[in-house]
């Protein structure tokens, strides 16, 4: 049974086959959302310094600048769909006629999710 009721579909085999490298990603965009994120590219940096002070010029300066804006992005969008997920499930948990199942939907896939969507022609 998939995560919105109804039967659920075999996955074509493309997809069973990078369901481990989605798996890997999402895992590691969560990892990315977390405060220690911020300490591995500092530890990088620092290492960089050390080790080729030479090549810590602008260009050095702007990627570092990318990699950590990237991470201020990353915790920033993991807080909103955390705190929206927060409130979804509330919301599904004190009404009747929802269906029960939903509020475990955020554990599956993304691609799982939109056929799933699709299937039950929710906008």
């Amino acid at each position: 049974m998939g995560a919105f009721g109804g039967t659920a579909r075999a996955p074509p085999p493309l997809t069973r086959m990078a369901s481990p490298v989605g798996t890997f990603l999402t895992k590691i965009g969560t990892l990315t959302a977390r405060p220690e994120a911020f300490l591995v590219v500092l530890g990088y940096v620092g290492l960089w310094a050390v080790i080729e002070p030479d090549t810590l010029d602008w260009h050095g300066a702007a990627t570092i600048a990318t990699w950590l804006m990237t991470l201020v992005i990353q915790r920033s969008e993991h807080r909103d769909t955390q705190a929206l997920h927060a409130k979804i499930d509330e919301l599904l948990r004190n009404n009747a006629k929802a269906d029960s199942n939903l509020t475990h939907v955020d554990e599956d896939e993304p691609e799982e999710v939109e056929k799933e969507r699709e299937a039950r022609d929710v906008p």
